[in-house]
């Protein structure tokens, strides 16, 4: 039970340590000398694990950012093309028409005539 005690007391931080931060002025913090005071250096594997963490969601946050672009620049892309086969298929219909077919058909000199009469459906006999 006093092990347990021990480990607690040693968890908490004693009047030491926040002396150690009383006593800081800006030229410790810029020259790095606020690294090495004990209650930090205690305390550097934990500032590195939330760092790499830290940096890990900033990489994701910028990969997500670029996968989005890249979704918006694909759907601009597809709707332009869905329009461009929308304006085929019509200009297509429109060329298929039967009197659009005369008319290219005079146009080019060809010998050939338009139907009178409807086409005949043949019947074949099986045996």
């Amino acid at each position: 039970m006093s092990a347990k005690k021990n480990k607690i007391k040693e968890f908490i931080l004693s009047n030491e340590d926040f002396g150690e931060f009383k006593n800081i002025s800006l030229r410790d913090l810029i020259n790095g000398q606020i690294l090495t005071r004990s209650l930090v250096a205690k305390q550097m594997p934990f500032i590195v694990f939330i760092s790499f963490f830290g940096f890990l969601y900033i990489g994701n946050h910028y990969r997500t950012e670029e996968l989005m672009r890249e979704v918006a620049t694909l759907n601009k892309d597809l709707k332009e093309l869905r329009y461009e086969a929308i304006t085929t298929s019509s200009e297509l219909m429109y060329m298929s028409k039967q009197s659009e077919v005369l008319k290219k058909i005079k146009v080019s000199g060809l010998q050939l005539e338009e139907l009178t009469e409807p086409p005949r459906k043949l019947k074949v006999n099986n045996r």
